[in-house]
C-alpha cells in the first residue's frame, strides 16, 4: 500500500472560458492561479484556479470550449465536488450565490450544493477546523473565504472495485455511509482528504461536455512515490500511463473499472516554476512543445480578461 496525500487536483469541462473565469475568480474568490493551454489541444485554454500558490488539495482546472455541448452528470464521474469554507459562513454564500440547488447535513456537516454557468454542481461544506490560509478579495474575506476541496463524490453503479483502489493502493479507510454514501477518508492529509461513493446499479451512464468532471487527481509528493504508486497499481491489475510531463506537475493516469478517470499527480515543481508568486496567472504559458506556435495559438484563443 502506497499512501497519497488526498487530492491534488480536479478537472473539469467548461463552455466559454470568460463566464468560468469570472464565476470562478470573481465570485467564488478564488486566486487564478495559471493561463496555460491543454496539451493535448493547444487551441483550447486550460484555467487553474487555487489558493495563493495553487496549492495542492485546492486547485480547480477547466477546460473551457466555447462551443461544447452540456455534459450528463452520471456514473463513471465525479458528481459533486466539495468545498470547504468556515463553520458559520454558510450565511454569506446563499446571499451571494443564490437560492442553492438543495441543503443538507453529511456526516455532520452542513452543506449546499450550487451549480456554475455550465451546471457544474459543486458543494460549499463548513468545516469546524480547516488549518489552510484561503485567498482573500475585496469582497471575500478570510472568515468566510473558501480553503479548497473538502473531498469529491464519485458516481457508481458497483463500487466495489473503487473501493479496492481506494483502501488497498491509496491507504483510504471506511468510516460509514449515510443517505447511499460511503465515505472514505485518509489520515495522510488533514484536508481535501473524503472520497464518497454514490453506488446506484440502475445510475444512467455519465456523459462528458460542459458542466462536466473530466477527471480526479490525487496528491503525492514526488516522482519517487508516484512511481511507487503506479508500480502498485499496476500490480493490482489495472492500465497505467507512464510518467507524464505537465510543466507544473507530473501526472500518470488509470480508467478506474468504475469509469473514473483517476490521475496521481506530484506536488512538485509547483505553478511558480515559470511565474513569481506575486505574478501568477497573469501571463499566457505555453508547454516547450507548443511554444513555437504561440503566435498562432494567440490568434485562436479567445480573449479573456
Amino acid at each position: 500500500m502506497t499512501p497519497v496525500n488526498g487530492l491534488h487536483h480536479v478537472t473539469a469541462i467548461a463552455g466559454g472560458a470568460q463566464k468560468n473565469l469570472t464565476f470562478y475568480r470573481n465570485t467564488l474568490g478564488q486566486r487564478f492561479v495559471k493561463k496555460t493551454v491543454n496539451f493535448d489541444d493547444p487551441g483550447t485554454y486550460h484555467l487553474y484556479y487555487g489558493d495563493e500558490v495553487g496549492n495542492a488539495g485546492t486547485i480547480m482546472t477547466f477546460f473551457p470550449w466555447e462551443h461544447m455541448r452540456p455534459g450528463r452528470k452520471g456514473a463513471g464521474q465525479v458528481i459533486l465536488t466539495s468545498f470547504s469554507i468556515p463553520s458559520g459562513s454558510m450565511d454569506f454564500w446563499t446571499d451571494r450565490l443564490g437560492e442553492p440547488l438543495r441543503q443538507d447535513e453529511l456526516f455532520g456537516e452542513r452543506r449546499a450544493v450550487f451549480a456554475d454557468p455550465d451546471g457544474l454542481e459543486f458543494a460549499l461544506v463548513e468545516q469546524v477546523d480547516d488549518p489552510r490560509t484561503p485567498w482573500e478579495t475585496e469582497e471575500i474575506s478570510a472568515d468566510v473565504a473558501i480553503r479548497g476541496f473538502r473531498g469529491v463524490t464519485l458516481g457508481l453503479r458497483d463500487g466495489a472495485s473503487t473501493a479496492r483502489i481506494l483502501t488497498e493502493v491509496f491507504g483510504y479507510s471506511e468510516v460509514g455511509t449515510e443517505n447511499g454514501v460511503t465515505r472514505h477518508t485518509t489520515t495522510h492529509s488533514p484536508t481535501a482528504e473524503t472520497i464518497d461513493l454514490e453506488v446506484d446499479p440502475q445510475m444512467p451512464a455519465g456523459q462528458e461536455g460542459a458542466g462536466s468532471v473530466h477527471h480526479v487527481a490525487f496528491s503525492v509528493p514526488d516522482r519517487a512515490a508516484q512511481d511507487a504508486v503506479r508500480r502498485a497499481l499496476v500490480e493490482a491489475g489495472h492500465q497505467v500511463t507512464p510518467q507524464i510531463d505537465r510543466d507544473y506537475f507530473y501526472a500518470i493516469y488509470t480508467r478506474t473499472p468504475g469509469g473514473v478517470l483517476f490521475e496521481v499527480a506530484t506536488e512538485e515543481p509547483g505553478f511558480t516554476a515559470d511565474e513569481a508568486k506575486e505574478a501568477l496567472g497573469t501571463g499566457l504559458k505555453l508547454p516547450t512543445q507548443h511554444e513555437h506556435l504561440r503566435s498562432r495559438i494567440e490568434e485562436v484563443l479567445p480573449e479573456i480578461s
